[in-house]
Order: structure tokens, then C-alpha cells, then sequence
């Protein structure tokens, strides 16, 4: 456990205050992969590229989640993972670290969370063996555990209903909702109308990148987005939020059909795979291996990542000698 002095001294450099509604839509929520060495120890200084690189595209909140596996990081690692993470992001930044999604995780990950000075984590979803009412048990004992509010990651609809999310945001165990299930069509999405019929919208932030994000901010009052291609192109994915919030609707497409090129990759071959191979053939961080059981994406694949990820990272440079017409940069 760290000593009063360094958790009170690192409580001053970056956000630590209780989190708020507000504080998911002040930035596009970036959702990065970690860099690891061949030895799959973390790689610091990759991953501190990585970083810069978002924050100097104008992200100020990073949450580590599906894309950076911490479905598969172990105890043994993870408290030098949260204190990796709280040291390398800048004063005004915000780190959502995440937990589970199995109960004994939560649990053990709860304990180590609560010696450090983050507002907030997401829970990781679990739909096998897992029912809803026992989701929302190990939610409200995770967070009893912690001491804080948390974050619900809705992927799949058997793992919490509406009610169940309501029940959780009323007795005060969950901060907001990352929602992430698949749609056809965005727009046509009865699950998603009920869950914002029944909580505040601006605790639900859309979780599946750019594509859907117009239409969720749009149809069903989302406060913000999630996305994984912002760490390749962060500045262009920050002024596609500033043109959700001004209602900018044909800014906000012209900036969101830049992104679905490599979009489409993720969505085709694996999105966690596809990003983190990304962000290391678009020349930005070399991210290494992934922590298994996932493993890299297949060589054949590498040049269509290639190309999408550094057309989309020499539209995003562009932008910077471009003033932003809508909202900030």
C-alpha cells in the first residue's frame, strides 16, 4: 500500500475529485491498448508516447478497458499498472481504470483500487456464468468494496436490463453507463430507448467509437462517445464532439466518415486487435505483443490496417494547422 504522503501529493496533479455526469462528455473518452514488451512486461515508455499523443490531440480522459485486455491482467500486475498510469498522464487528465468482470477480480481488484486516488472505474461485463440480478450484485458489492460510484459497461443485453441499471444509479453504486451493444442500425435500438427512459441520458455514453456515436448523441441524448481509432486520431474525434454538442450535424459527418475506413477493420477482423496493431504500423507507439490468450492480428491483414491508420493519422495532422470552426479544438 502506498503511503498517505504519495497518494495525498498525486491527489493534487491530475482529476481525483468525485466524478460527475459532467465529467463524461468533457472529452471523447479514449479507450487505448497497451504497449508491452516481448517479455509482455509493461513497455513505460511506449506507452507515455501513446499518451502525449492523445493529450496533445486535445483527450483529457482515458479509459482502460476492452482495448488495453484488461479482461486478462492479473493481480499481479495490476496495482503497478494503476501506479504506471496515474504517473504518466498530465495534471488536467483523468484515468478510468477497469476491473472484473469476474466476481473474485472485482473483489481483489476493489481493494487495490481503494488505496489510490481514482474517482471512478468500469466494470468489465461478464455474461457467462453470469445472470442479470447476479450482475447487479457483484456490482453494488464491487463498488460497496471501493467506495466509489462506478462505471457499467453494457455490451450484451443479458447482462443487465434497464431496471437493473435504474436500481443500481438510484442507490448510488453507479456513476454512468458506457453502452456498447451492436446495432444494425443505431437508430433502431428499443434497449437503448429504455435505458434513457428510465435514467438521466447524460450518465450514458456511447461506447462503439465514431460510427454510432452521431446517431446516439443525436436520437437518444448521449452525453458523449468512447473510441478506440482516437488514439491514432485524436484531434479529428475532438472536434467530431464539439460538433455533436454546437448540433453541427453535417460537420459531424464530414468528420466521422473520416474514421470509418479503419472502423470498418475493427468491426471485420477484431477491434481490439485491429487498434492495437494500429497504432504501431500508423508509426505512432509500438505497442508489441498482446497480452494473451489474445494474440496479434494475422500478417495478411497488416497492410489494409497499414493504410487506413496512417491515412487517418495524416488527415488528423492536418488538422492541427486548420482552426476548428465548431466548438474547440
Amino acid at each position: 500500500m502506498r503511503s498517505t504522503h504519495r497518494f495525498a501529493l498525486r491527489s493534487l496533479l491530475l482529476k481525483t475529485s468525485a466524478a460527475t455526469a459532467p465529467d463524461l462528455a468533457r472529452s471523447v473518452i479514449a479507450v487505448p491498448p497497451l504497449a508491452r514488451l516481448p517479455d509482455l512486461e509493461l513497455n513505460a515508455a511506449a506507452n507515455r508516447v501513446l499518451i502525449r499523443h492523445l493529450e496533445e490531440g486535445g483527450v483529457t480522459t482515458l479509459m482502460y478497458g476492452g482495448n488495453a485486455n484488461f479482461y486478462n491482467v492479473g493481480l499481479y500486475e495490476y496495482a503497478a499498472i494503476l501506479d504506471f498510469l496515474e504517473q504518466a498522464v498530465a495534471m488536467d487528465s483523468w484515468i478510468v481504470p477497469s476491473a472484473g468482470p469476474d466476481f473474485g477480480k472485482l473483489l481483489d481488484q476493489a481493494r487495490v483500487l481503494k488505496t489510490r486516488a481514482f474517482p471512478t472505474a468500469m466494470v468489465l461485463p461478464q455474461t457467462f456464468p453470469a445472470t442479470p440480478d447476479g450482475s447487479e450484485q457483484a456490482i453494488r458489492r464491487f463498488a460497496d468494496a471501493f467506495g466509489r460510484p462506478v462505471i457499467v459497461y453494457l455490451k450484451a443485453e443479458n447482462f443487465l436490463t434497464p431496471a437493473h441499471v435504474e436500481r443500481l444509479v438510484d442507490a448510488g453504486a453507479v456513476l454512468g453507463i458506457k453502452y456498447a451493444v451492436v446495432r444494425a442500425d443505431p437508430v433502431q435500438d428499443d434497449f437503448l430507448r429504455e435505458l434513457v427512459d428510465r435514467i438521466d441520458a447524460n450518465l450514458v455514453i456511447s461506447g462503439i467509437g465514431e460510427r454510432p456515436a452521431l446517431a446516439h448523441v443525436r436520437d437518444f441524448g448521449l452525453a458523449g462517445f468512447t473510441s478506440g481509432s482516437v488514439c491514432v486520431g485524436p484531434r479529428g474525434s475532438t472536434r467530431l464532439l464539439a460538433a455533436l454538442k454546437a448540433k453541427s450535424l453535417s460537420a459531424a459527418e464530414a468528420l466521422r466518415a473520416v474514421y470509418l475506413p479503419l472502423e470498418a477493420l475493427r468491426d471485420t477482423l477484431s477491434p481490439i486487435r485491429v487498434l492495437h496493431e494500429a497504432v504501431t504500423l500508423a508509426g505512432i507507439a509500438d505497442m508489441g505483443p498482446i497480452l494473451p490468450p489474445l494474440s496479434n492480428i494475422d500478417a495478411d491483414h497488416r497492410a489494409a490496417i497499414r493504410a487506413a491508420a496512417q491515412k487517418l493519422l495524416a488527415t488528423d495532422r492536418a488538422l492541427a494547422r486548420t482552426p476548428a470552426t465548431v466548438g474547440t479544438a
